[in-house]
């Protein structure tokens, strides 16, 4: 930095930066880090003010973002997927469910919210045990949620409150209502 000196953090500070990016709740970062509790709401949107504590959790969190891989464009491209995945993947051409381990991956990780099974017996395993589960009924993730969260990643303005006016305001009608 030219003409300035980077500032340090306090052992403290660095405690809170550690501790806001495991669940990005500064208050409780702050009761973590060792600050009152009884202003621990006040310390931690303080601290996340501090131009120093700001960079600390940034260059935190773009380690952690390299080091899982995951990204906006990761979040962007899953939340894709999920959002365009075909429901007819998880059937046989017969319309029968197909064995959980056949769906495609976009449907074990997420897109499936619940399943119902039945206990009965259905066959045998490769070592001859009996097996006894079979998929009822499949609860799906909610996809509009989904677009939502795309809309707002990537700011279609399609998810935006609007509020419309009519009528006449101005000087004019100001002045007449003050009569």
């Amino acid at each position: 930095m030219a003409g300035r000196v980077k500032q340090m953090l306090t052992p403290k500070q660095a405690r809170f930066a550690d501790e806001y990016i495991v669940d990005l709740n500064a208050t409780q970062a702050a009761i973590r880090a060792g600050y009152s509790s009884k202003r621990a709401d006040a310390t931690g949107y303080e601290n996340l003010r501090k131009p120093e504590i700001a960079a600390a959790l940034k260059e935190r969190m773009d380690k952690r973002a390299e080091r899982t891989q995951i990204n906006a464009d990761w979040m962007l491209k899953r939340l894709a997927q999920d959002a365009t995945a075909d429901l007819a993947e998880i059937y046989d051409p017969n319309g029968n469910l197909l064995p959980v381990g056949s769906w495609p991956m976009a449907w074990r990780t997420g897109l499936v919210a619940g399943i119902d099974t039945a206990h009965e017996r259905d066959g045998t395993d490769d070592e001859g045990k009996p097996t006894f589960v079979t998929v009822r009924k499949v609860r799906l993730a909610d996809r509009t949620k989904l677009l939502e969260l795309i809309g707002k990643h990537i700011d279609v303005g399609a998810f935006k409150d609007r509020i419309e006016h009519s009528g006449k305001i101005g000087l004019e009608s100001l002045i007449a209502d003050g009569e």
